[in-house]
């Protein structure tokens, strides 16, 4: 092991001397929770903070502390000391808990922590023995399971919650040698694996295993060589380490591992963060010498020579040493940088690399380290190796940097390797691809770029980005590399791109449409469709058609008609590539429409046929009209061609222009009637969109037949009004205006006005409309003539017997107000008069009989104001009401209620108002019935201010 190489990868942090307050020798140690303890031989246990700053010490035993540890999971510590002898049958040692979270007080000035529970060690099933070792493990708080190592080769085990004293007690004996010396206790070390607790015991002669998980434990003998000191150790593995002076051991649950042969006498054993701690006597100098071993690496951490140590323990992720002399010396390992720094001082860069990849250091370091070995050997000319450790920096090396350097030294073939890397990981750009194929391209390297690009593997797809490769080989002319890739990689639009826009090769690009896929073919017909029903119609349609109904393919078992439908394109999704072509988007839309009933499109299919079949003029020139010929002619100035029936036909001045226009238009009321069926509310097209195309195109038809299904009934006659259709406006407000068919009365007052703003002479028409207007009561006469009025060509004679008419039933109706009055003021009268009787004058009560049984009345008996009589005992518990009369009492009471409650009301004042047609006879009967002028301020307030802003209804 002397050729081991050493380095310094730790640095000492601070050394000096322990505080004077602890003053006797120190025989035990422990770290924890960011502190160290120290137990010392006159008894006392003192704890240390960062620094190993005194902090406070307290008595812990009365002779001396001979074992300790701080336990991890709660803030306990337990030592085994010797203490005053009780009794000659009762051993001095003894087992104590202190809860270091619990100060008692112990005098003025000092204080101690709370001692929970106290354990004689021994007992008469547990006969005296010295203790060589000591170990405890917390298995599950407040749980604990306490190992004391004899030198008798017994094992002491205390298990339970101690601090309640819940504990069992067991023994396992490992040796039983007469002599002492051989049997003793040196190292004790717990292995948990999950649900398995198992123990390891060292004795000089041997070294065993104990299966705590059993019910009674079991032991197994590892080897049949021990050590005679304490120097053990467990390693982040749990593997058990035993120092002997010819190497050191590691053992495991099978037996004896890897053996280290280190040579000297061991004196302490550590594991620190994947290091061994290692303190030995060198026999050549002499001298104590404290070792770090990496052992993954085999070199030398640290080393340096020490005095003889005390104590060895890690705790602030430090290496602390105390020495006899009570000084001590603090070891902490250095960051990563800062040796790496020191290995590539000495291009040490295969000793970097396996102490990044050893240490699991992140991939981001370890390529940073390939990347400065490369560096160093490209600085060396060494390009080969070089490339070798920069193709492991992938994934986290920017490529450019390597290529950039490769490009400067024309190394093409180191740099071709690399991105040939680079894109069997995945991880080439664009530019990545561009590059490599122009390296192939340098190289003439014909067969790997065959390889590149045609490979059989069917990799290829995964290795470069596509449309990069492909766009390189188009610009390079190579069209049947950029097809095969494209092909491959079932990038559609861009074989077909190549098929058309570079090749011409029509007939192929319909073909491989027809291969594909019903979505994939809908995607490359909307991306190439333009194209293709230019050169090629007929068969661009039948493709359509085929694509949008269900001659596609048979639909498989088990899914229905309409749901395969519902799966196939939609025909709108290719309305674009028929922007130039509005006459064969016409009839494939119609054949469609014709072969698909219930399209889930049917909405944007008849909105689009709508406005097809509502233009002027299906003939508009565009750009695509001006092209060139297969001669070579200019055709700026031929007529533009158009789609009729499959074919492509030169389009000329159509003669019949008028004929076809009026026959679309037919066509689109038919389909304004079909598509809005009597049971729907809603059509199957945009109604304001058809309403639009009706206005733009000037298609009256259409706008009467939409305003009067959606019930505008007022937009209805506007349009007769607008072209003075006088007779068409009447029959049309007979048949509009009737409400038994949902119709709309008021029409006939936009009639009356609009005759008595015409400003010529239409007598007739008005007679006609007074008398409907007279018929259903639908305004004033005053507002009749004060409309009439305004007409200059209308004489009084229109309106004399209307008026007359009207006058004679005011008359009577006014004279039948006035005998309900006279009437209902009589009624009050009496009343008023009874109620004076009731006040003043005595009532004398003569029934002799009950009203409610009709047997002879007798005493005790209850007279009512009604002047009805009752026996008390028909009455029951109810003696205030007459049960005759509290029937007709509570209706009119409830009655008054409803009337107070409706008063609170305001919305539906102002909507009675609103809906009736006299709503003066409304608010007088609000006042007649007394619920406004009985109102509170606040409602009435409520009905002002809901008033204000309805006013203009009353």
């Amino acid at each position: 092991m002397y050729q081991w190489r050493k380095f310094e990868f730790f640095e000492e942090k601070f050394s000096g001397k322990v505080a004077d307050d602890i003053t006797g020798k120190i025989q035990c140690c422990s770290s924890g929770k960011g502190r160290v303890v120290l137990g010392c031989d006159d008894g006392s246990a003192s704890l240390l903070d960062r620094g190993l700053k005194f902090n406070y010490g307290f008595q812990a035993h009365s002779s001396s502390v001979l074992f300790l540890q701080q336990l991890k999971q709660r803030n306990f510590l337990v030592t085994v000391g010797e203490d005053e002898q009780i009794s000659p049958q009762s051993s001095a040692v003894c087992l104590k808990i202190f809860d270091l979270d619990k100060m008692e007080p112990e005098g003025t000035s000092t204080s101690s922590p709370d001692c929970i529970q106290i354990l004689r060690i021994f007992t008469n099933q547990f006969p005296e023995a010295k203790i060589t070792s000591f170990l405890v493990l917390e298995e599950a708080p407040p749980l604990l399971l306490i190992a004391i190592g004899l030198d008798n080769g017994s094992i002491y085990c205390i298990q339970g919650d101690i601090a309640r004293e819940r504990i069992k007690r067991f023994k396992l004996q490992v040796d039983n040698h007469s002599d002492k010396s051989q049997a003793s206790i040196t190292g004790l070390g717990f292995r948990v694996d999950g649900q398995m607790l198992q123990l390891f015991a060292v004795t000089p002669n041997s070294v065993n295993l104990f299966n705590m998980h059993t019910q009674s434990p079991t032991r197994q003998t590892l080897d049949q060589i021990g050590s005679s000191v304490t120097s053990v150790a467990m390693t982040d593995r749990s593997e058990f380490i035993i120092g002997r002076p010819e190497a050191i051991y590691f053992y495991e649950v099978d037996g004896r591992g890897p053996c280290w042969a280190f040579e000297g006498e061991k004196k302490f054993l550590g594991w620190f963060r994947g290091y061994l701690l290692c303190v030995f006597a060198d026999q050549r100098t002499g001298n104590n010498t404290f070792n770090v071993y990496d052992l993954k690496n085999r070199l030398i951490a640290h080393s340096i020579v020490v005095k003889e140590v005390s104590q060895m323990l890690c705790e602030w992720g430090n290496i602390i040493l105390i020495l006899e002399d009570k000084s001590t010396l603090c070891i902490g390992e250095k960051d990563m940088e800062s040796k790496l720094d020191m290995l590539f001082k000495k291009n040490l860069y295969t000793v970097a690399i396996n102490l990044v990849q050893s240490q699991q250091a992140d991939a981001a370091a370890t390529a940073e380290v390939l990347r400065k070995y490369g560096d160093h050997l490209y600085s060396k000319q060494d390009f080969d190796e070089a490339m070798a450790q920069y193709i492991d920096t992938i994934g986290h090396l920017e490529p450019s940097y390597v290529i950039q350097k490769f490009l400067d030294a024309q190394r093409i073939h180191n740099l071709t390797n690399y991105l040939e890397k680079l894109h069997e990981k995945g991880l080439a750009s664009k530019d990545h691809t561009t590059l490599l194929l122009n390296c192939y391209t340098k190289l003439k390297d014909v067969e790997k770029l065959n390889e590149f690009i045609k490979s059989e593997d069917g990799v290829g797809e995964q290795k470069f980005d596509v449309e990069t490769a492909i766009r390189v080989c188009r610009a390079a002319n190579y069209h049947e590399h950029a097809m095969s890739v494209a092909k491959k990689a079932g990038r559609h639009e861009w074989y077909l791109k190549i098929l058309l826009e570079d090749l011409g090769r029509y007939e192929e690009a319909l073909q491989y449409i027809s291969s594909l896929e019903l979505s994939q073919a809908g995607v490359t017909v909307k991306e190439y469709g333009k194209i293709l029903i230019e050169h090629k119609p007929a068969e661009t349609v039948e493709i359509l058609m085929r694509l949008c109904t269900e001659e596609t393919e048979l639909p498989k078992k088990g899914t229905s008609s309409s749901a395969f439908i519902s799966m196939l394109p939609s025909p709108i999704d290719f309305l674009n590539i028929f922007v130039h072509y509005p006459q064969a988007l016409l009839e494939f839309l119609e054949k469609y429409t014709s072969k698909v009933k219930d399209s889930s499109a049917q909405v944007e299919i008849h909105n689009t046929l709508l406005e097809l079949y509502f233009s002027n003029d299906l003939d508009f020139p565009s750009i695509s009209q001006y092209n060139i010929d297969e001669s070579g002619n200019d055709l700026a100035h031929k007529p533009l061609k158009t789609v009729s029936n499959g074919r492509a036909i030169p389009v000329k001045k159509d003669v019949n222009n008028e004929k076809g226009r009026q026959e679309r238009r037919g066509k689109g009321l038919t389909l304004l009637k079909s598509a809005w069926p009597s049971e729907l509310e809603q059509p199957l097209y945009d109604v304001d969109l058809a309403i639009i195309l009706c206005e733009m195109n000037d298609f009256k038809e259409g706008l009467l037949f939409l305003y009067e299904k959606m019930k505008l009934y007022k937009e209805v006659i506007a349009c007769y009004m607008q072209v003075h259709d006088h007779e068409g406006l009447i029959a049309c407000c007979k048949r509009l205006s009737d409400l038994g068919k949902g119709g709309d009365s008021s029409l006939w007052a936009d009639l009356l006005k609009y005759f008595g703003e015409l400003g010529e002479d239409c007598s007739k028409e008005v007679k006609e409309i007074l008398t409907y207007i007279e018929r259903d009561d639908i305004l004033p006469p005053i507002v009749v003539l004060q409309t009439l009025a305004k007409n200059p060509c209308l004489t009084l004679s229109v309106t004399k017997d209307y008026i007359a008419r009207k006058l004679e039933r005011e008359s009577q109706l006014i004279d039948e107000d006035r005998r309900a009055i006279e009437k209902y003021q009589e009624a009050s009268s009496t009343m008023r008069k009874e109620i004076q009787d009731l006040r003043t004058n005595a009532r004398i009560f003569q029934l002799s009989k009950c009203t409610a049984c009709t047997f002879t009345l007798d005493l005790p008996a209850v007279h009512f104001m009604c002047m009805h009589s009752f026996h008390q005992r028909c009455l029951g518990d109810n003696e205030k009401e007459c049960p005759e009369c509290a029937p007709e009492y509570r209706a009119v009471l409830e009655t008054k209620r409803s009337l107070e409650q409706s008063s609170k009301n305001p919305d539906q004042f102002f909507q009675l108002v609103q809906s009736s047609k006299d709503g003066f006879s409304v608010i007088a009967d609000y006042f007649g019935k007394g619920i406004i002028s009985k109102t509170s301020n606040g409602h009435a307030e409520a009905l002002r201010s809901g008033s204000a802003s309805s006013g203009n209804d009353f």
